[in-house]
């Protein structure tokens, strides 16, 4: 496969950093529907939670698209998060449409069969994100204390498969935390969808506990790629070099549990030579990143 590429910035300028990204990209191919992922599992702040002037310039690139934000948060209410953190103000700002995915009716899931899964039912995943054109994705940079070890941009897509269905009264998220193989099912999930952009804010990232709260480090690093796993393998690599420790600093970068199952799944990088990092100013952690993923 291609050398997939991870573009990374040095900066503590949000506005700066998205625009310098977002410039190694092809943005007027994002055309028609577009459906963002961010992350606001909970109404904690940033790196808790997508940083709101990260997702402003981000909706800013995507300028000519018609742009929805859809979200279901896990720990709290996903309507009341968004408009705390600040996004229905944003939406309105910059007329963009925000959906509540808990409140979606059946018909708007597609059920994944089991198959080749390890999800014990399969799973449901919103079809907001398997009709639009085009996906993008934000992100933050932190460790997971609750079984995922780290959650970056393939953690961040349970946040588009339904805890219960209308109707129905399976757990699909009792059952994602509750079984020992919760990594490769975050995995799994990524196979069953596209993203066409991923950003990841790392000017801020916990490197112990997660995903609401942990201890705070400053990399001032900002990332894009279109490789979700790639992207992630470079975030590990990042939280390993701020000090990270517990499961997430581990074993080689690809032996990461998340990152080996969406390899063998054809998601993304299936290794560190699949990657090249692309700094972009004066990155001078590039080539310890580099070194971390080899190693």
């Amino acid at each position: 496969m291609p050398v997939s590429e991870v573009f990374v910035v040095k900066t503590a300028d949000r506005e700066f950093g998205v625009k310098t990204l977002l410039g190694q990209f092809r943005m007027d191919e994002f055309k028609g529907r577009v459906a963002i992922k961010a992350n606001f599992n909970s109404a904690d702040p940033f790196p808790a939670s997508t940083h709101i002037s990260t997702l402003e310039e981000l909706v800013k690139g995507l300028k000519g698209s018609a742009v929805t934000l859809a979200e279901r948060s896990g720990m709290g209410d996903t309507g009341g998060v968004l408009k705390e953190m600040g996004v229905l103000d944003l939406a309105a700002k910059h007329s963009f449409k925000t959906v509540v995915l808990n409140e979606e009716e059946k018909e708007r899931w597609e059920k994944i069969e089991k198959g080749d899964t390890h999800w014990l039912r399969g799973f449901c995943i919103s079809k907001e994100f398997l009709e639009a054109d085009s996906v993008v994705q934000t992100c933050c940079l932190k460790t997971h204390r609750f079984g995922g070890h780290f959650t970056l941009s393939l953690k961040n897509s349970v946040g588009l498969v339904a805890k219960r269905v209308p109707g129905g009264m399976y757990d699909y998220m009792w059952e994602l935390h509750s079984t020992p193989n919760q990594r490769l099912k975050i995995a799994e999930i990524n196979t069953h969808y596209k993203t066409d952009l991923v950003l990841m804010d790392g000017i801020k990232a916990f490197i112990t506990d997660g995903p609401e709260k942990g201890r705070g480090v400053e990399p001032n690093l900002m990332l894009a790629s279109k490789d979700r796993v790639a992207i992630d393998a470079v975030g590990v690599a990042v939280l390993r070099c701020c000090g990270a420790t517990g499961n997430v600093a581990k074993g080689k970068v690809f032996e990461q549990d998340q990152l080996r199952r969406a390899s063998e799944l054809g998601i993304g990088a299936k290794s560190p030579s699949d990657i090249k990092i692309v700094p972009l100013n004066g990155v001078e952690e590039a080539g310890e990143l580099e070194e971390i993923l080899k190693s």
